[in-house]
């Protein structure tokens, strides 16, 4: 790995906002590459194939495992997710941030390959504000929710094992403050 790259890890709960910001810091930062997760779960309505997601089956997946060509992966709602190995490390010796939006025990396994990787945990205000947003998403089953929501609380216990802990509140200062962290030099108003 080249000193100039930098791998900042955020994670948090399914719903808590986590892709809303990293949606915002790239299109502000043309050196932020994001990596893309292959997954084994359905697309939902208007994903694509290559850029939301690698959608896999649980065998490509599990091929991917054996070969050690994932960064980390995890089992999820009865999913697989994983980030593929190699367009990360050739973006850090390329000099990028790279930001991997990934769950918590994900999180985890590039802890411990990447050391020096910024941990970034993103919040909900409460639970409950967390149940109102995966529901207002009208993505999932009732089942899914109360799976994702039984994840969360698990989740939220280990929040004080990251680098950084973001209430994601009021979105823009949610915002501001992951850029704060990942560019702390950077000349922000309102911080």
């Amino acid at each position: 790995m080249n000193d100039e790259g930098k791998l900042v890890v955020i994670t948090g709960p399914s719903g808590v906002g986590k892709g809303t910001i990293v949606k915002a810091l790239r299109q502000k930062y043309s050196n932020i590459f994001l990596s893309i997760s292959a997954t084994t779960r359905l697309p939902r309505q208007g994903e694509v194939d290559k850029q939301d997601y690698y959608f896999l089956s649980r065998d490509e997946f599990e091929r991917m495992i054996n070969d050690n060509q994932l960064l980390e992966w995890a089992q999820y709602a009865g999913n697989y997710y994983g980030t593929p190995r190699q367009p990360v490390l050739e973006q850090i010796n390329q000099g990028k941030v790279i930001i991997l939006e990934i769950e918590v025990l994900g999180a985890r396994q590039v802890k411990q390959s990447f050391p020096s990787a910024m941990r970034i945990f993103i919040l909900p205000p409460s639970l409950e504000v967390l149940e109102q947003r995966l529901r207002g998403r009208g993505t999932d089953s009732e089942e899914v929710i109360v799976k994702r929501l039984t994840k969360a609380t698990e989740e939220l216990a280990v929040s004080h094992e990251f680098d950084y802990q973001v209430i994601n509140d009021t979105l823009e200062s949610s915002i501001e403050l992951v850029e704060k962290i990942i560019f702390p030099d950077a000349n922000l108003k309102n911080v």
